[in-house]
């Protein structure tokens, strides 16, 4: 239908239509019509139409087929992006195995004043984690001295069980490790310390991206209680 409208009325082809064949498309798979889509969008002068969802699906399309020099192209054009944008890259670049390059954009994403959002953090510990968790190079902080025994501390028995017996006897197929839980459940000063201890341990180590991003997260729920205190006082 989109074909249709651009072949007999090329003029009434809205920005919107545009937007969604875009999306479309990248959902499919058909990147290479999806970027001759966008680039038909720029020569008829349609780029401040174009919104950061839809360029990220661009993006996030490009870097998963290994596009990735296409993709910083195209995120060099917007001139004020934003977290729908940088999560396509991450997510992207991630795909390819390619965390230390994903925590990069996270830190310009920070350096731009662009705020992450807890599915942002959950992303990049999948990334350097693994969706069940990865043996760590360090005693001290790996998955299971952070998360699996951080489960321990809050009591959550029935979640830590297959992790607890892949430690003891290896071998156990464990289940998906939800980090959105485990962030949510030391959103609190407890949280702050462990986080800031273990992100400072992690870059002792040598585990520098990994280390940045606890820290960040550990600021971002001290920056959280500092407002609470104060709405409290006042």
């Amino acid at each position: 239908m989109f074909a249709t409208l651009r072949a007999r009325r090329f003029g009434d082809a809205r920005a919107d239509s545009y937007r969604i064949v875009i999306q479309w498309m990248c959902k499919l798979g058909r990147v290479r019509y999806a970027h001759m889509v966008f680039d038909e969008m720029l020569k008829r002068g349609l780029w401040l139409a174009i919104d950061n969802q839809t360029v990220g699906a661009l993006v996030y399309g490009l870097v998963a087929r290994n596009r990735v020099r296409e993709a910083y192209r195209v995120v060099e054009m917007v001139e004020v992006p934003e977290i729908g944008l940088y999560h396509g890259l991450m997510k992207g670049l991630l795909r390819l195995k390619r965390a230390g390059e994903a925590t990069e954009v996270f830190r310009e994403m920070v350096r731009r004043g662009v705020e992450p959002i807890m599915h942002t953090y959950v992303m990049l510990l999948q990334g350097h984690l693994g969706r069940r968790g990865r043996k760590g190079k360090d005693g001290m902080v790996n998955f299971e001295s952070v998360f699996v025994g951080g489960l321990v501390k809050q009591g959550r028995m029935v979640e830590v069980s297959k992790f607890v017996e892949r430690v003891m006897w290896g071998g156990v197929e464990v289940p998906r490790f939800d980090y959105n839980k485990f962030l949510y459940w030391f959103s609190n000063e407890e949280g702050v310390e462990m986080f800031e201890s273990v992100g400072r341990r992690m870059k002792e180590v040598g585990m520098v991206d990994l280390g940045d991003v606890f820290l960040r997260y550990g600021e971002k729920m001290a920056t959280r209680d500092r407002r609470r205190r104060l709405r409290i006082e006042k």
